[in-house]
């Protein structure tokens, strides 16, 4: 897993923002419902933000972090992946996720992303952007190559080289539709600086507008606030996430 299940975006609370929020089950295209979190702010938004989990799915970070969009003026939807395995109702802090990972594919990940999307687009959102994080981050680029019509797509220690349920990003780097920003940890086992730089090569490649951030000495999670060693690093990826969904938008 990514977080603690009592950690929570290092982002701070906008003090009396207005901002409506609620749980929700949505509709795939192949019929299954999944369990989503839609946070927006009063008034609406023409931007929004839809947010892949880790490997855990949808739990509290996300919804916070759904939260310190719509308090900036995006609307944001965090989506679960475990519909079809684990169904819509609420799970504790015990529910063993992993089983469920492994019965995820990529094609019934980006078909619930896509019911995300279009909750967001009849919500009056022109501009859609994906942000995810660890197995969030590198669904988040695949869906930059799913035919969703994203403005911009944004992983955080996301692999770049992983097969898990589909080809990897790197095998689908010409279908990359929109630009990309990946904040990638230096201090990360999992995802080497051979594979970002693999990334970085095929972005380039292929023309893709892209940043690769690479924040040296980081762990994979750091974006967290219990990680306060790592301020300075989540501080600038906030900044860097919300920069690239103005000059997207």
């Amino acid at each position: 897993m990514c977080f603690d299940t009592d950690s929570e975006p290092p982002i701070p609370r906008i003090a009396g923002a207005a901002v409506s929020h609620d749980t929700l089950t949505l509709q795939a295209a192949d019929g299954n419902e999944l369990a989503a979190f839609l946070a927006t702010p009063d008034g609406g938004a023409t931007t929004g933000v839809v947010i892949f989990p880790d490997v855990r799915g949808l739990y509290h970070f996300y919804e916070e972090l759904a939260l310190r969009f719509a308090e900036r003026g995006h609307a944001a939807v965090a989506f679960d992946y475990f519909g079809r395995t684990a169904g819509v109702s609420a799970r504790d802090d015990e529910f063993e996720y992993m089983p469920h990972v492994d019965q995820t594919t990529d094609d019934g990940v980006q078909a619930d992303a896509h019911a995300a999307v279009e909750k967001l687009r009849a919500a009056g959102v022109s501009s859609v952007f994906s942000i995810g994080f660890c197995f969030g981050g590198r669904a988040s680029w695949v869906a930059a190559a799913s035919g969703h019509g994203l403005a911009g797509s944004i992983g955080f220690y996301g692999s770049p080289t992983r097969q898990r349920g589909g080809p990897s990003v790197l095998e689908r780097i010409v279908s990359i539709e929109c630009p990309i920003l990946a904040l990638q940890a230096g201090d990360d086992a999992g995802i080497t600086a051979d594979d970002n730089a693999a990334f970085e090569q095929a972005l380039t490649g292929t023309g893709v507008e892209h940043d690769l951030v690479v924040y040296d000495g980081a762990p994979h999670s750091f974006f967290d606030r219990k990680q306060a060693e790592f301020a300075d690093a989540s501080d600038d990826a906030w900044r860097r996430t919300l920069a690239f969904i103005d000059a997207h938008a």
